[in-house]
């Protein structure tokens, strides 16, 4: 069964039912959430810990949730935050794991270059600056309107448009070089 947003805030509301409410969140949004972080992370394991600790900082916050922005602009913001922390972290300590060595292709096909061009990208979109990574990957992948990054990342629909186009000029460029 689906839940309205009005229901779980409603639910959450009262301690009796904070935990009907979370797993009705989970029920509505975690596989969304899942396939918005995976964007960030390629490896499976890395965006399940990455979601858990959106959830526990969801679970911790959802008392302050101010409803000045959507539930799910709001879920949407603390799993894209965490993903860009943890990759933050991953630069700052390196290490090798097998499963990040594994090419993460979502095309379908055994096509080697199509493989090869999917690593490209996704070799480039990891270059680009954080604000620039999170807008390209929430229009170009989630294709989101701009109104709705610009609740997402508190920035103006021009500046978005900017770093959007920004983005697509890099990639472009690493792609043809």
């Amino acid at each position: 069964m689906h839940f309205t947003d009005e229901e779980i805030l409603h639910q959450f509301k009262d301690p009796a039912t904070k935990e009907k409410a979370f797993r009705n969140l989970l029920s509505n949004y975690q596989e969304r959430l899942y396939y918005h972080v995976r964007r960030y992370v390629h490896c499976h394991d890395d965006a399940n810990d990455i979601l858990q600790n959106a959830f526990i900082k969801i679970w911790n916050g959802i008392d302050n949730f101010r409803g000045e922005s959507g539930l799910y602009t709001w879920l949407y913001r603390i799993a894209g935050n965490e993903a860009i922390t943890y990759i933050n972290k991953i630069k700052k300590h390196p290490t090798v794991d097998i499963d990040q060595t594994t090419v993460y292709y979502r095309g379908g096909t055994d096509n080697i270059e199509s493989e090869e061009l999917t690593k490209k990208l996704e070799d480039a979109i990891g270059l680009l600056p954080d604000k620039q990574k999170q807008v390209f990957i929430m229009r170009y992948y989630d294709e989101l309107p701009y109104e709705q990054i610009s609740e997402i990342v508190n920035t103006s629909v021009g500046a978005l448009k900017a770093s959007y186009h920004h983005a697509v000029k890099k990639i472009e460029e690493m792609l043809t070089t």
